[in-house]
């Protein structure tokens, strides 16, 4: 175990910390979608004057996880006795998986504070990795609880970084990201002879929020008109990602050339003729997020449903301004 000062060692600035978890929240979402079935966790480690000694994330599942990799990179830099301050979006882990428990990791170091974003959801493990660390005589404290003109903003960050991997560990079912692009009139249908009349940043917008995507949904009537490619193609995809595509196809009217396609792209197409056998399989695959590409119908009737948790809508303005661009919860779910 790393040394421990015997003296009360001062806590750092909220604005430190504050900065810290930005940094941590950035570092994770960088990795959203590749982590599957682990959740993405962003890592930063300080020194008692406040300077970073390392950002890391956790990049992929039975690889380091957030803490230990900015561990080792701290002992690489030769800095490893400096560290203080760990500030971690989620709650360190205290049990042995596929690595060694991150609570472990961070005891083995000089650490004497720990800021924690999120608890860990998942039932079986709550508070075991804060409990751990407090017992051996650090002090743990939440993001919550930082006094801080950022916090609010900070908190719904991590919160939604965590979001897809607790429904998930909580019910075993994705996620559901509707995304809509509409014109001024309110119409998801573009003009004649064009494809999308969204602006360069919204469609990147829309390639970035299928990054991070474990599963596509979509309905057949989609593929039969526009013969979608559904691949990650304006900033670089997550590394051997086999992300799911599911089709709504009760009529089995999707050719198998086009399965055949999809499959060549890289995607894992499967049909499904209701949404609910889709989520239910998806959610038996490991999926966190899925994400709806769909056309009008498929998405309204999604919207009027339950089944959904987010719903991003893409607007184009009709002065030439930029895209007016809204994020809602679903707050009508119920448990």
């Amino acid at each position: 175990m790393g040394a421990r000062h015997d003296e009360t060692t001062p806590s750092l600035a909220p604005g430190i910390i504050a900065d810290a978890f930005a940094r941590a929240i950035a570092a994770a979402t960088d990795y959203a979608g590749a982590t599957s079935p682990n959740p993405p966790v962003g890592c930063v480690l300080l020194d008692a004057f406040g300077d970073v000694l390392a950002v890391e994330a956790h990049r992929k599942a039975g690889d380091l996880h957030a803490e230990a990799r900015a561990i080792a990179a701290s002992r690489a830099a030769g800095t490893i006795d400096r560290i203080h301050t760990v500030v971690v979006t989620l709650e360190p882990c205290n049990h042995h998986g596929r690595t060694p428990p991150c609570a472990e990791a961070i005891l083995a170091t000089s650490a004497r504070e720990v800021w924690i974003a999120e608890t860990d959801p998942n039932p079986h493990v709550e508070g075991g990795g804060a409990v751990r660390l407090a017992a051996a005589g650090l002090t743990v404290r939440f993001l919550k609880e930082l006094n801080h003109p950022d916090n609010a903003h900070l908190v719904a960050e991590a919160e939604r970084l965590i979001a897809p991997f607790a429904k998930w560990t909580t019910t075993g079912l994705p996620f559901v990201t509707v995304k809509q692009a509409l014109d001024e009139t309110g119409s998801m249908i573009p003009p004649k002879g064009q494809r999308t009349f969204t602006s360069e940043t919204s469609l990147t917008l829309a390639h970035r929020m299928r990054r991070r995507a474990d599963a596509i949904l979509t309905g057949n009537a989609t593929i039969l008109a526009d013969n979608p490619e559904f691949t990650v193609r304006r900033l670089p995809d997550h590394p051997g990602k086999a992300r799911i595509l599911a089709i709504l196809d009760r009529t089995e009217r999707v050719p198998a050339d086009y399965l055949a396609e999809a499959a060549r792209r890289g995607l894992r197409p499967m049909l499904f003729a209701d949404i609910g056998d889709a989520l239910a399989h998806l959610g038996s695959e490991g999926v966190h997020e899925v994400l709806v590409e769909a056309g009008p119908t498929l998405t309204d009737a999604i919207l009027s449903t339950d089944i959904w948790d987010e719903h991003v809508a893409i607007k184009k303005s009709g002065d030439g301004s930029p895209d007016h661009i809204t994020t809602s919860r679903n707050h009508t779910k119920k448990g």
